[in-house]
């Protein structure tokens, strides 16, 4: 009995970790927490199914989809959007169909860092305006927030964020987002920029809202190419996790059992109005500091984060965080995905002096951040997507080896 309920305690503290960065998801695009929550509880489940539950892994909202969650929306609305997350899980199941048949090699060589690094960059770096706006306190062309009182709380939840972040150790230093959110939130109150009502009037209990996808090949078709940065996220959050318990989990279960696994957690996800999930980083971190390998520990922070999905004032008390707010925590956090990117063509030295190289990373983040849209009839491709697709063409058409070609013409 006392192990049952040391185990479901660390699970309520591991989602007390990755509830920051879960929530944060939905809220920055205008998707339900509730079905944040249940998508990354069953979603978790669902993986340790796939998995044999070996992995001590807990799956939260991607990062990687809040831009083309925005566009997709504003271009072919929720449910058409919600039918596009659904299929990007399925580019999971093809990455791991090839890791099975041809192993890791194959895929390094269609997604070497030369790629994936200008894409994660373009994640980030394509919605930076909609984080400004919202930290400036605007929705589209409106003034939602005084300017003065707007910037005044993203520079304390941005502040705040970046404290824990820095400068905290311990608990503190894995949950900067939950820090930043919550001294926004209580300066919000005290500035008069929070309204109960919502909270007030909603039920103890809810069942929390689905959104029933609509087949749309446009949208399924714009975000498969997205999906490529969190399934490469995904490989890496396997090897960080192995490096910790000191277990190789490619080989047990296997690299194409998690990738199945967490692809059946975003397709969930889609399915039921939910932002795709990912393996959190956050999570690996304070499995290192517990040394708690248990994969149950994981059971349990699913099973809580489902619990917590149908608590109607919970849902409510989320979405009454000032706009502001989030849009302190935004700046960092867009950044810090740029950032990443940057840091993946570093860490793997790609050579900036080979034409070929400076042209893949040019062309993709000109095509991300300027977000050039292609049309062939009711199909279109753009953002995130475009440039995940011309990175990967540029890779395969242009020459290994050559230096010749833009670096050496701009030195003339």
């Amino acid at each position: 009995m006392f192990s049952l309920v040391k185990q479901s305690v660390a699970g309520l503290q591991i989602l007390f970790v990755a509830f920051g960065a879960m929530v944060l998801v939905p809220l920055l695009t205008g998707l339900n927490p509730s079905m944040a929550l249940l998508g990354a509880g069953v979603g978790t489940l669902l993986f340790q199914l796939c998995t044999r539950r070996q992995v001590p892994i807990f799956l939260g909202s991607s990062f990687a989809f809040i831009a083309p969650i925005i566009y997709a929306t504003q271009t072919w609305g929720l449910p058409s959007t919600m039918f596009g997350l659904f299929a990007a899980g399925f580019m999971y199941f093809i990455l791991a169909a090839l890791i099975r048949a041809k192993g890791m090699g194959f895929v390094h060589k269609l997604l070497p860092p030369v790629v994936i690094g200008p894409v994660i960059m373009v994640i980030g770096l394509s919605v930076a305006q909609v984080a400004c706006n919202m930290a400036m306190g605007r929705a589209g062309s409106e003034q939602v927030v005084p300017a003065g009182t707007a910037l005044t709380l993203a520079g304390i939840s941005l502040a705040v964020t970046l404290i824990a972040a820095v400068f905290c150790k311990g608990w503190i230093k894995l949950i900067p987002i939950l820090c930043g959110v919550i001294a926004g939130y209580v300066s919000a109150v005290f500035m008069g920029q929070v309204s109960f009502d919502g909270m007030v009037n909603a039920p103890w209990l809810a069942l929390p809202h689905f959104e029933t996808p609509e087949i749309n090949w446009a949208a399924a078709l714009f975000m498969l190419p997205v999906a490529i940065a969190p399934c490469i996220e995904h490989i890496g959050g396997v090897l960080a996790i192995g490096g910790v318990t000191g277990k190789d989990y490619t080989k047990d279960p296997g690299l194409h059992r998690t990738l199945a696994g967490d692809g059946i957690g975003v397709c969930f996800a889609g399915f039921i109005g939910g932002p795709p999930v990912t393996t959190y980083a956050e999570v690996t971190g304070a499995v290192m500091i517990t040394r708690n390998f248990n994969p149950v520990t994981m059971t349990w922070a699913a099973v809580f984060a489902i619990i917590l999905a149908f608590f109607g004032k919970f849902n409510a008390l989320l979405t009454s965080i000032p706009m502001p707010v989030m849009g302190g925590i935004m700046l960092l956090l867009f950044g810090s995905i740029a950032a990443i990117g940057l840091k993946t063509l570093v860490e793997s030295k790609v050579d900036l002096g080979l034409s070929r190289n400076i042209a893949i990373v040019a062309v993709t983040l000109t095509v991300g951040v300027g977000a050039l849209e292609m049309k062939i009839g009711d199909f279109a491709l753009a953002g995130v997507g475009l440039a995940s697709v011309a990175a990967i063409l540029l890779n395969l058409i242009l020459p290994a080896h050559s230096e010749e070609g833009v670096m050496d013409a701009a030195k003339d």
